[in-house]
């Protein structure tokens, strides 16, 4: 917009003919008036851009004729014309609001500088509503924005199928959507904004994202680990968590975390391992014709040696066939009891037992049978592994399992130059774990073997074996939360390692 229609006001015509005639040429359209009271009514009916006024006046002078047009409009330009020594009335004007004042007699040039400045005004004061108006339609848009961007993420928290728990600077619960509700038991209303991590998680939990915030400012994102839940009505929840630990400008102002409920997702896994290990059973016990059929005639043929020497009523007979049918009663037994412990789910006992005084009773199991068939038997016991929680069947099942391997490893080497030696050992790993290390130097394994060992239907002793007593040992051990590995070669022997978790007994105080 440009300021182009000026209103003229004097009482003396012939100032308002001169004025209004040297504007016109130079370009502004002119309305005039020859009163203050004339002035007004012009000025409500035309709406100029601009007013020069005299400031003396009958009736409504000057000023009042500004006061009634600020009134109207403050936004509107009034120059005065004041008379030489009128300071008084001038000061008055400007303080009314006037954007200049010229003296009289009005002089064109003098009149052309009030009028620049005033049309400068009025230019700035459009383009700031310009601006103003502008940035008040981007304010708009930036806070619609950020508006739909919060909905859009409240949204997802609300919606997530993981349970998100954010906490400010104080620890105080800010964040805490509907998947977390379900996880804690706690509801939201009694939680965000009143609860603090101690309140909400377990100690052992609030230890855990704590010690985060300690950590270098670089790395404060927990990789996902898994933990179980205690909550604090009673269920213990398996699940998968995460925290991200939030600064700005180098000051901590709170941290998120995140957690994955695994419930359904052990359950499920639970299933498929017991569908996998009953389709494995059904798999080995179509396989195991063979080696029921060599149990079959080991009874008939030690019944057939027991029946003739009852015949003949001869001592050594009985007591021979006798042996042949004990040794195929036991491989009938250790081959159910394989079938029984691979079929079912079974959960560890645990109670306070000793790993070495289970190591040394499965030595006097074995050692007669091992000096039967020169194979020597040594072990190496970790005096300092006292007394620890565990399931002792566990950690003697599996021992004998793989001693008595071990044994058949070495009667199974082709090298008969060897003095064969089977070593039993017991150690604590740094990582909180006993082990019990297995090592024979019998026939040991080459990769493929080594590739099958834990597979259902396969046995290295061909024939010989059912392919379940790795099997069973693997999955004791897992039920124990512990690992099983092995390290072989062929023609220099075996080690197995069994691993388990670590858990002293609690030494409860009586004073």
């Amino acid at each position: 917009m440009s300021a182009n229609k000026i209103l003229i006001v004097d009482d003396e015509e012939i100032i308002v003919r001169l004025l209004s005639m040297s504007l016109r040429s130079d370009g502004y359209e002119t309305v005039t008036a020859g009163s203050g009271e004339q002035g007004l009514e012009v000025f409500e009916a035309e709406d100029p851009d601009i007013v020069v006024t005299d400031i003396k006046m009958p009736g409504m002078d000057g000023l009042e004729l500004l006061e009634k047009i600020k009134e109207i409009d403050p936004e509107k330009e009034v120059i005065i014309v004041t008379g030489h020594g009128d300071i008084d009335s001038t000061i008055a004007a400007l303080q009314l609001g006037a954007s200049d004042f010229i003296n009289k007699p009005v002089r064109d040039e003098a009149l052309a500088i009030a009028l620049e400045r005033a049309k400068t005004k009025i230019e700035i004061r459009e383009k700031l509503e310009e601006y103003t108006e502008n940035l008040e339609i981007k304010v708009a848009e930036a806070t619609e924005e950020i508006r739909r961007k919060s909905n859009f993420q409240r949204l997802l928290i609300k919606s997530s199928t993981d349970a998100i728990v954010a906490f400010d600077h104080d620890w105080k619960v800010v964040v805490y959507n509907p998947e977390a509700a379900k996880v804690f038991g706690e509801p939201a209303k009694e939680v965000r904004n009143k609860m603090t991590i101690d309140d909400l998680y377990t100690p052992k939990i609030a230890k855990i994202f704590k010690s985060v915030t300690k950590a270098d400012e670089n790395q404060q994102i927990i990789q996902w680990k898994e933990n179980v839940i205690n909550t604090k009505d009673g269920r213990q929840i398996p699940v998968r968590y995460t925290s991200n630990v939030l600064y700005e400008k180098g000051e901590f102002v709170g941290t998120v975390n995140f957690f994955q409920d695994l419930t359904e997702i052990k359950r499920l896994q639970k299933e498929l391992v017991q569908s996998e290990r009953l389709a494995a059973v059904g798999q080995t016990v179509s396989g195991l014709a063979h080696y029921v059929k060599n149990i079959l005639i080991g009874l008939k043929g030690g019944s057939y040696v027991v029946d003739v020497g009852i015949k003949k009523n001869n001592t050594e007979k009985l007591i021979t066939g006798w042996e042949t049918i004990k040794n195929n009663i036991r491989r009938v037994g250790n081959l159910t009891q394989d079938l029984l412990t691979y079929s079912k789910q079974r959960e560890p006992e645990f109670e306070p037992c000793v790993p070495n005084d289970i190591i040394n009773d499965v030595i006097v199991l074995v050692e007669d049978t091992a000096r039967e068939k020169s194979i020597g038997i040594s072990k190496e016991l970790d005096s300092s592994l006292s007394e620890i929680v565990a399931d002792p069947q566990t950690i003697h099942r599996s021992l004998l399992n793989l001693v008595n391997n071990a044994m058949d490893a070495c009667l199974e080497d082709e090298d008969l130059t060897k003095k064969h030696e089977i070593n039993i050992k017991s150690y604590v790993e740094k990582d909180n774990m006993v082990c019990f290390d297995v090592k024979d130097n019998g026939c040991g394994m080459d990769k493929d073997t080594q590739k099958q060992l834990f597979n259902p239907m396969f046995s290295s002793k061909g024939g010989k074996g059912t392919g379940l007593g790795l099997l069973v040992t693997g999955k004791l051990i897992q039920e124990h939360k512990g690992v099983i590995e092995i390290e072989t070669s062929p023609g220099d022997g075996s080690t197995f390692t069994i691993s388990i978790p670590l858990e002293k007994v609690k030494v409860v105080d009586i004073n």
